[in-house]
């Protein structure tokens, strides 16, 4: 085994990683069995809507992924966003666990960054005790977008720089030998198993490596640099107490209906909105498509709202799927985490329906 990066702990959980949150890869991944997926939810708002509604919905739909069959149901982390609610994601986390039976939880995810490493220890060190092998712990490495929200959280545009000391904190203080702190001891988390994921931004997918865990990258409109990450992960990668391999997940867009047109048109809320945060600075609530088609759009809106289009996977359940064992298959990843939002809520969760199906997922009868 190749020696410990610095800084990272050598025993962290010792004990393998469940089975049921990084399974080993089947040929059923990328070939013609089962798909393995699971879902990221931002609690989008959505024009006319309360944030408050938002995260009920979010509740809501993880018990509609988990009927469904999905792997996983994660929730973000975001602030003073005016279309995400979604700000306290282990709190979520927490709600949707209560609300679910058998889906692993967990964040997509905590910006360690944002936080003290003891604090997202405790965290989670509550929700693995309260639901047992069930919750996963996403880290990502971003900051607060806006100056004024980085002083509100105390912290400074250069906090993602030390990213793979917070990291190397967090998972010590689950360790028994007290490798974090030797003074401290986090409880509940010390000696609990609680699986350890690292968003690839930026320099994430290095990190993960190093760190010996599990990477979680998107990169659809991308797919060249997406590539080349996920290759400098695995010829990187150092086995540790969390993943003795490389385990990827890619994460994106993936709306499916029954025309391509229908498809398509479920695209529409999320790209208008992440055109107007490029050029007006503001992540919208989600509007409705009409409205959208209607609007008159500057050349600089229109150009990014084309960008934000490109890249996705839409079309009918078939060619969904088609496109996801492509993908797969040339990314060498173990699972697909679909990140999908729209406006017209029944068409989403229809979306998400129609995909599972397709793509063979065993529905749990609750």
């Amino acid at each position: 085994m190749p020696p410990t990066p610095a800084g990272v702990p050598a025993c962290v959980n010792t004990a393998a990683t469940p089975e049921s949150a990084v399974p080993a890869a089947t040929a059923g991944t990328a070939g013609t069995g089962p798909l393995r997926l699971s879902v990221l939810d931002r609690s989008r708002t959505r024009q006319g809507e309360d944030p408050p509604q938002a995260l009920r919905d979010t509740v809501a739909f993880a018990r509609q992924a988990e009927r469904l069959g999905y792997h996983r149901f994660w929730v973000a982390e975001h602030h003073g966003v005016p279309g995400v609610a979604g700000s306290a994601p282990t709190v979520l986390a927490a709600a949707v666990a209560a609300a679910t039976s058998r889906i692993r939880v967990g964040t997509g995810g905590v910006m360690l960054p944002n936080h003290q490493p003891m604090i997202v220890a405790e965290q989670f060190g509550v929700l693995a005790s309260l639901y047992p092998d069930r919750i996963d712990m996403g880290l990502g490495r971003s900051v607060a977008f806006t100056d004024g929200i980085r002083r509100a959280l105390g912290r400074d545009k250069d906090a993602a720089d030390h990213f793979a000391e917070q990291l190397a904190e967090l998972l010590g203080y689950f360790d028994t030998s007290g490798s974090a702190r030797p003074e401290v001891h986090v409880r509940p988390a010390e000696g609990l198993r609680v699986p350890a994921f690292v968003l690839a931004t930026g320099a994430g997918a290095d990190l993960a490596a190093e760190a010996g865990l599990p990477l979680v990258i998107g990169g659809l409109r991308g797919a060249d640099a997406m590539l080349a990450a996920i290759d400098r992960y695995r010829s990187g990668f150092r086995p540790s107490g969390q993943a003795a391999r490389p385990y990827v997940v890619v994460s994106g867009n993936v709306a499916v209906a029954e025309t391509v047109e229908a498809a398509r048109e479920l695209l529409i809320s999320e790209a208008w909105s992440s055109a107007f945060a490029r050029t007006h600075g503001e992540f919208p609530p989600l509007a409705p498509v009409p409205e959208i088609q209607a609007r008159s759009m500057t050349a600089r809106e229109r150009a990014a709202y084309q960008k934000a289009l490109d890249g996705q996977i839409a079309g009918t359940p078939q060619q969904a799927v088609a496109e996801l064992r492509a993908l797969l298959e040339r990314t060498g990843a173990d699972e697909f985490l679909v990140t999908t939002h729209a406006h017209d809520r029944t068409a989403l969760l229809d979306s998400y329906r129609l995909l599972a199906e397709a793509a063979g997922l065993a529905p749990q009868l609750t």
